[in-house]
């Protein structure tokens, strides 16, 4: 088992259990981008770029899905990403609406 550190904002929900409904704990995208993530965050290992916290949900978003007027306040870069095909693949890259697939195992150093 390989074990790494992510810093993780300190109100975040807890992990939900595998296979769970998805409640934005953020974890999967802060120990890697799935393959959406790594086309914008251009890096294969360590946090999505793309990931955001969102403070009055106290819980992380993909940025790449974010609503439109959400999407059209963050920088340029990231707006060639809401396209339609584009929200379509990443919906599947990351698996929503399908239940937590992070087989991660969480602990307190």
């Amino acid at each position: 088992m390989r074990e790494y550190a992510v810093l993780w904002h300190a109100q975040a929900p807890a992990k939900p259990a595998l296979g769970a409904p998805c409640n934005g704990c953020g974890l999967c995208c802060l120990a890697e981008p799935c393959p959406m993530g790594m086309l914008v965050s251009r890096r294969r290992q360590g946090a999505c770029s793309a990931l955001r916290w969102d403070e009055a949900g106290a819980h992380y978003r993909c940025g790449v899905l974010e609503d439109a007027k959400a999407l059209a306040a963050l920088p340029g870069r990231w707006r060639r990403w809401r396209g339609r095909l584009w929200l379509r693949l990443a919906r599947r890259w990351i698996a929503a609406g399908v239940g937590c697939d992070a087989d991660l195992q969480v602990g307190k150093t």
